[in-house]
């Protein structure tokens, strides 16, 4: 089993918690650090599944070092609106179908 091997498992593991995260919790914050641990795991697939020969290749590297500053900005703007929504409402749920505030 290679190292590159090990880390795509790993990845595929954090993955994997992640959407289990992203679908069973209701807690806004949890949530958005369930998609981020479920990102990190995705770039972690890439980098460990990115190499030829046991070379490292730059350009998944290049692709995940890019993806990791747009998850970056997601994250704030994901805060941003947890934080106006808990100003609006009091509440970091979202509310039930066919329940009204």
């Amino acid at each position: 089993m290679t190292t590159g091997l090990i880390f795509a498992s790993a990845g595929a593991i954090l993955f994997a918690m992640g959407v289990a995260g992203v679908l069973l919790i209701a807690h806004l914050l949890r949530r958005i650090l369930a998609f981020n641990l479920m990102g990190s795991g995705a770039f972690l697939i890439l980098v460990g599944l990115a190499q030829r020969h046991d070379v490292p290749d730059p350009v998944p590297q290049a692709m995940v070092l890019t993806g990791i500053v747009v998850a970056v900005a997601a994250t704030a703007l994901a805060l941003a609106l947890v934080r106006k929504l808990h100003g609006l409402t009091g509440r970091l749920e979202l509310p039930e179908d066919g329940e009204r505030d």
